[in-house]
């Protein structure tokens, strides 16, 4: 088995958020918020956060909150939830969430909330359980989670669960690893996995192990390194994550990587991105890999970041 690239894959990161011309970085632009998450959180994982300048990382993030409370995904685009819960993510693993308007971004969160108990991703009103994991994780974070009707986002969440034991992004929308990662979390944050059936979404987890080792999103589909995170973090919050190999799974996420330029792809021999390679090191941090510092399977961030949020008040 090969072993994780460190060194190059912090060299591929800094590079990354250093380009600004080129066509992936155009593309990407209204997203770097959350590219910035994945980046970092990467490097932090990797134990080399040091290697950025907080105060720049800081004053960038900073400048991208809006009136409204919201964050955007970078300088002069609209705000969203999405980057709203990657912009307190980064403040979080620099320790620098004393330095948010909370009540502003609470009351732009709850803002989003539905009546029946759904949430909005921004002003324009797409629903998905995505948004609801991000609305109660980011409140978690603040310790704000009482801002907002709880007992009617964990009922909305319930209501788009399926036969088979999945999630889907709406009512009797199919059922998709990335979606079950967003309502397992939803419901271990608020204190709720026991509502699941543990057994029958355990199996539906475990079935998307291929030969290779990878994982997949759905039935018939390719594997792909970012389920590395949705499928395995999932079953180890519903404590099935023996279900698996996890030693296949390791080896073909290490195969991913770019051993020369660092990065790591959706699937070996493709092209790498910063979104697969933050995926692929969470994922070797549930594996327990060596070196890989653990990561909270419910708030994706590091474990020392979490305990800090929750204990060191």
């Amino acid at each position: 088995m090969g072993e994780l690239v460190t060194e190059k894959h912090v060299k591929y990161i800094l590079a990354t958020e250093k380009r600004k011309d080129d066509f992936e970085s155009v593309v990407m632009e209204h997203l770097r918020m959350s590219g910035a998450y994945w980046g970092l959180t990467t490097l932090d994982l990797m134990g080399k956060l040091e290697a950025v300048d907080v105060n720049e990382v800081v004053s960038w993030v900073t400048s991208c909150q809006h009136e409204s409370g919201g964050f955007s995904g970078n300088i002069g685009h609209d705000p969203h939830i999405l980057y709203t819960l990657s912009a307190v993510q980064v403040l979080a693993l620099f320790n620098k969430l004393d330095i948010i308007d909370v009540d502003k971004v609470t009351k732009y969160i709850v803002s989003l909330q539905n009546e029946d108990g759904s949430f909005s991703g921004d002003i324009w009103g797409e629903v998905d359980t995505r948004f609801s994991y991000i609305a109660l994780c980011c409140l978690s974070i603040l310790h704000r989670l009482d801002k907002i009707n709880v007992e009617k986002a964990v009922k909305y969440i319930l209501s788009c669960k399926n036969m088979d034991g999945g999630f889907g992004c709406t009512p009797g929308g199919e059922s998709h690893a990335g979606q079950i990662f967003c309502c397992v979390g939803a419901l271990a944050i608020t204190g709720s996995l026991d509502l699941i059936d543990k057994d029958l979404l355990g199996w539906w987890l475990c079935e998307r192990q291929v030969k290779s080792g990878g994982l997949n999103g759905r039935p018939e589909k390719l594997p792909d390194v970012c389920y590395s995170w949705w499928v395995l973090s999932s079953l180890i919050m519903i404590d099935r994550v023996h279900w698996i190999n996890k030693e296949k799974l390791t080896k073909f996420i290490l195969n991913c990587q770019d051993m020369e330029n660092g990065g790591i792809s959706d699937r070996p021999e493709d092209a790498v991105d910063i979104f697969h390679t933050y995926f692929g090191v969470a994922g070797l941090s549930l594996l327990e890999y060596p070196g890989v510092k653990p990561i909270d399977p419910a708030y994706a961030l590091p474990v020392d970041v979490v305990n800090r949020i929750f204990f060191n008040k």
